[in-house]
């Protein structure tokens, strides 16, 4: 068991597939100096990189927030159109195997059982891919899309609405904002989770290759996935998933100091958030240390219930019947929006597509070989068909009630009770403000934080796992150490950056990062369909 809870994978003892063969003397871990099991030169490469990074943007921070910003500038408004081309692609195959005959292709093999029910693989799917973004964005983006759309309506200079026109009344305003959100939050995300998460359990459990991204590309590359060319696959999916939990942990001390300013007055600055996620990064470490394995799944099952309560409270006390109705009229205009929202070349607005979406994109498929690893542990014994549905279909659903719920109610205190106070408040804090205006405030907004703050820890120790998985070559049991080595630096490289430029600097990382790992994934796709076709259906 691993610190989140979920079983190791226990692969075939014999290779289903006879091409597909391991070169052990590659890939076998090797123990290191104080006790590390490193996979040279994975390890290295990656650990002295992260190093490197931390130690060059803590010494320039005022040097580095322009550059920066400049590098998210350049790659959101160069290759937009390649973000969002890929993730139509990843789409559209995930469509394509529902459908196909390789949608009967079982995952471990045609006697293999599901591990676990659909009630606890639902919660599970769900809990793996969107803990912080929801708690930041939840608010904020719808808030964000239908004020911009009202702007272009009413011919502000400047103004921008999601598709590029102003729409005829706030009503349509409304609907375009919750479609555009929802589109960030729906099938494209998951989409792109589902690519790493069906790639990597059919290759460990079907065909009985280690559970790292190298093996992956074996039916595309061959045995030289161990060596370097599976190297440089590796060292992208961590720099990858480093960067993408860097980007969200910033994200939460951001909205978590803002929450604790809001409730008890504390300064929302660099030192205070400093000071938080050292302090989130030290509980991660303690159970890592620790191997509090149940304190941390018990930890997220409260996180879970916690947030299904926040959730309920909103529908309770908010505007019920809009919220309830609004969930049908979001997804029904989501759906209505798709093609002109995912068009590459379409008639969305630059600030829209570049902005908002090409970063969304970029951050999704950093985080995904973190979440596509969990996926796939939690997956064996279901088919093709059955799991790309329920990870596409049932995740996608909740994030819409969610959004509709959370941003549905700030929209519609902005309308009935013209509730300025929730548009003007910065990104990080628009949570709080809408709370504010409900009743229980100061304990929903407490509860608020309390989800935030254990986000962080269970994505920081999830994380590390993660990444340690993939650096000891594909062993999911390496020494406590090493996690320690990379719980400790994905806080690090959070603190580097934000004082370094802040979100910007953020969100810049998860772009640069994310760019490479596109075209990783695309190789992916094509490994996808040649390894199903191998499988007996």
């Amino acid at each position: 068991m691993s610190d989140t809870g979920i079983p190791a994978p226990e692969g075939p003892t014999e290779l289903i597939e006879t091409e597909y063969t391991i070169g052990q003397d590659n890939i076998t871990p090797q123990i290191g100096p104080f006790g590390l099991d490193v996979h040279n030169p994975v390890f290295l490469i990656s650990g002295l990189t992260i190093v490197g990074f931390v130690l060059l943007t803590l010494a320039f921070q005022q040097h580095v927030g322009p550059l920066f910003s400049s590098l998210r500038d350049l790659l959101t408004s160069t290759f937009d159109w390649f973000f969002l081309t890929a993730a139509n692609i990843f789409l559209l195959l995930c469509l394509f195997l529902i459908v196909s005959p390789y949608g009967k292709v079982r995952i471990g093999g045609r006697e293999a059982v599901p591990d676990y029910s659909y009630s606890g693989w639902f919660a599970m799917l769900f809990a793996a891919g969107m803990g912080i973004g929801l708690m930041f964005y939840g608010v904020s983006e719808p808030i964000s899309h239908y004020s911009s759309a009202v702007a272009a309506d009413a011919g502000s200079p400047g103004s921008w609405a999601p598709l590029g026109g102003a729409p005829e009344d706030k009503a349509t305003a409304q609907h375009l904002g919750m479609a555009a959100t929802i589109f960030h939050w729906a099938l494209h995300p998951w989409a792109i989770y589902a690519i790493v998460a069906l790639a990597l359990a059919l290759f460990c459990y079907n065909k009985g290759l280690p559970l790292t991204m190298r093996s992956i590309f074996y039916p595309i590359f061959g045995e030289r996935v161990w060596g370097w060319v599976g190297h440089v696959i590796d060292v992208l999916a961590v720099f990858a998933t480093l960067f993408g939990l860097a980007t969200s942990l910033g994200f939460g001390a951001e909205q978590a100091n803002a929450g604790l300013n809001h409730l008890f007055g504390v300064p929302v600055n660099d030192i205070s958030k400093v000071v938080l996620i050292v302090a989130i990064t030290a509980v991660a470490l303690l159970s890592v240390v620790a191997g509090l394995e149940a304190g941390v799944k018990r930890l997220s099952e409260i996180n879970m219930i916690l947030a299904a309560l926040l959730l309920f409270f909103v529908v309770v006390v908010g505007p019920t019947l809009a919220i309830i109705t609004g969930f049908f009229t979001n997804l029904y205009e989501y759906l209505r929006y798709l093609p002109e929202l995912s068009n590459p070349f379409g008639r969305s607005d630059d600030n829209f597509r570049q902005g908002w979406t090409a970063f969304y994109w970029a951050w999704w498929i950093s985080w995904s070989p973190f979440v596509g690893m969990f996926i796939a542990r939690i997956s064996r014994g279901r088919t093709v068909r059955e799991f790309m549905t329920c990870v596409l279909i049932i995740p996608s659903l909740v994030s819409v009630f969610w959004m509709t719920a959370f941003g549905g109610t700030a929209i519609n205190q902005i309308l009935t009770d013209g509730y300025q106070a929730v548009v003007d408040a910065p990104l990080e804090l628009k949570l709080f403000v809408m709370l504010e205006a409900l009743p229980l405030q100061a304990i929903t907004s407490f509860i608020g934080i309390v989800l935030v703050i254990v986000f962080f820890v269970t994505s920081s120790d999830s994380g590390s796992l993660v990444i340690d998985t993939i650096t000891a070559g594909g062993k999911v049991d390496a020494p406590v150490p090493q996690r320690v080595f990379w719980a400790s630096f994905e806080g690090l490289v959070a603190i580097a950056l934000l004082l370094g430029g802040g979100l910007g600097a953020l969100q810049a990382m998860a772009v640069s990062t994310g760019f490479p790992f596109t075209i990783v994934l695309l190789l992916a796709c094509f490994a996808i369909l040649k390894g199903l076709a191998n499988e007996p259906r």
